[in-house]
Parts: structure tokens; sequence; C-alpha cells
């Protein structure tokens, strides 16, 4: 497997003999100070250019990066949008384990669509294209703090998504349910234990890409107690895991409410969670709720 240097190195000289190429970007955990460095980890570049028509042309010119075991043209989906005139990549999984997800783009759509990202950094630059740029950081992943309005709307969208998740369950249909759980409760609840863990750092921290940081930011219990919310097929491990979910959403919405001196619905949560613990017990011949 190459090693970094290596493939920065291929990325750089690349660049540097093709004059259709005027900078270099670097995106992504590569240039995260406070990211985990591993084998996984992507080399997400930016080929800044003129235009990208001939590139597309001539494919064969990503051959030079090594020996592929298989590709994506992203732009190319039929379903999802792009403009391959200003934007155009391969993303390449290498026969040595590596994987690059390279893009050629106009200066103006990274202009546009890259450079508010904070990770990023300019490897090459011959034009001064992006002169005086500051160095990579994480700053604009810090979870965001929230008002009175965000909070409650947060909490209004978890407690009543949670209605979706009885009626699933109930009527035993486990692709609605699941979606449930993982689509409409679970984004709510990562959302307030984000806003839990960062507030020790006035707001200065990332949970990372869908929390994968977060078990570095708050206590063992709770880490343990979010992944106690996942859950396989079965019914009633699927009614156990929204039990628990509840639980944890409530006690970490207190606990945010009362640090950021918010006001938090106990009566909406309280009506809610009767209302999941009464379809919980409902018979399958039920013909009323209440």
């Amino acid at each position: 497997m190459r090693t970094e240097r290596e493939m920065l190195d291929l990325i750089l000289s690349t660049a540097r003999e093709d004059e259709r190429i005027r900078a270099v970007i670097l995106e992504g955990s590569r240039t995260n100070p406070n990211a985990p460095k591993d084998l996984f980890q992507d080399y997400d570049v930016v080929y800044v250019v003129g235009e990208t028509a001939s590139f597309q042309q001539d494919k064969s010119w990503i051959d030079r990066f090594g020996e592929r075991l298989y590709l994506q043209y992203p732009e190319d989906h039929p379903v999802y949008p792009s403009d391959r005139e200003h934007c155009y990549g391969w993303l390449i999984q290498f026969a040595d384990g590596n994987r690059l997800d390279l893009h050629v783009s106009t200066y103006d759509w990274v202009a546009e669509h890259d450079a508010q990202d904070s990770l990023f950094s300019v490897l090459l630059d011959k034009d001064g294209l992006f002169a005086g740029r500051k160095p990579a950081d994480d700053s604009a992943h810090w979870v965001q703090k929230p008002d009175q309005a965000l909070f409650s709307a947060e909490c209004n969208e978890f407690w009543w998504c949670l209605n979706n998740l009885c009626k699933g369950l109930w009527r035993e249909e486990i692709p609605y349910a699941q979606w449930c759980l993982n689509d409409l409760l679970r984004p709510q609840l990562l959302k307030v234990l984000s806003w839990k863990a960062a507030i020790p750092t006035d707001f200065h921290s990332s949970v990372g890409k869908c929390g994968k940081y977060l078990h570095r930011m708050v206590d063992k219990t709770v880490w343990e107690a979010y992944l106690s919310t996942y859950c396989g097929p079965d019914v009633g491990e699927m009614w156990a895991a929204g039990e628990r979910m509840c639980d944890l959403f409530h006690q970490t919405a207190m606990e945010v409410a009362e640090k950021l001196r918010f006001d938090y619905d106990l009566t909406e949560a309280a009506n809610s969670r009767m209302f999941f613990d009464k379809v919980r017990q409902l018979p399958r011949d039920a013909k009323e709720i209440f």
C-alpha cells in the first residue's frame, strides 16, 4: 500500500506537469488535525481547472494514478443532478488499498461549493488563486449552539415522530418501523446528544459525521446507552430500542435545557411517551387505542 507521501507526491506531480491544472486542494479528514489517522482515509482531492471537458473526453489520463479495482463517475448518475461543465469526478478504489476521490472543478465552482468548508487545504496554487487562505481546521463542522426555538422544534420533532414508530411496530411493518427509528428519531437523538457533548467546549467541537466522534466527548455510560438504541428486526427488540431512545432523549434534553436555560415541554414528552406505552400494550385485534 502506497504511503501518504507517495500518494501526495503523485497527486502533486500530476498537477505540476499538466498546464490545465492550476491548483490542488485537499479536503476531508486528511486535513483535519482532530481526525484519527488510519488506512481507510480517502484522498479527497480537487484539481482546479479552467475547463473540465478535456478531462472527460480522454479519461485515460487517470491511469497514471495506479491499478484500479473499480471506480465510479458520480456526475454521470442519471438521477442525481450535476454540473459536469464545472465539476466532474472519479471515485477510485486502487488495487493497493488506497482510495482517491478526485474532482476537476473550475475556480468559480470551488469558490461557491468547496471554499466555505474549513477542511480545505491548498497543496499547490500556480496562480495565487487562494492566497491568504487559513490553515485547515474543523471549525465549519463544530456543533452549532441552538436557541430556544430550535431546541423546542427538535424536541417536538422527536416526540411527534414517535407516533409513527408506534403504528409501524403495532402493524409489524418492520422496514417502515426501522426507518422511523433510524431516519426520523435517531437524528433528533443525535442532535441533543451533540449539544450535550459540545456544551463543555462552548460549542467549539465536532462530533464528526454521523456522530462518529461522540464517544470521545460523553461518558461511557451515555455512549453505551446510545449504542443500545440500535437493534435488529425483531418487533420486541425494536419496541425495547424505542423505549431506550425515549429514556435517553428525555434525560439528555432535560440536561441541555438546564444548562442552556431553555424551557422543555414536559407535558408533550409525557403524553407522547404515554401514547408509546399504550400502543406497545395494545392487542393485535384492538379496535380502539383509548
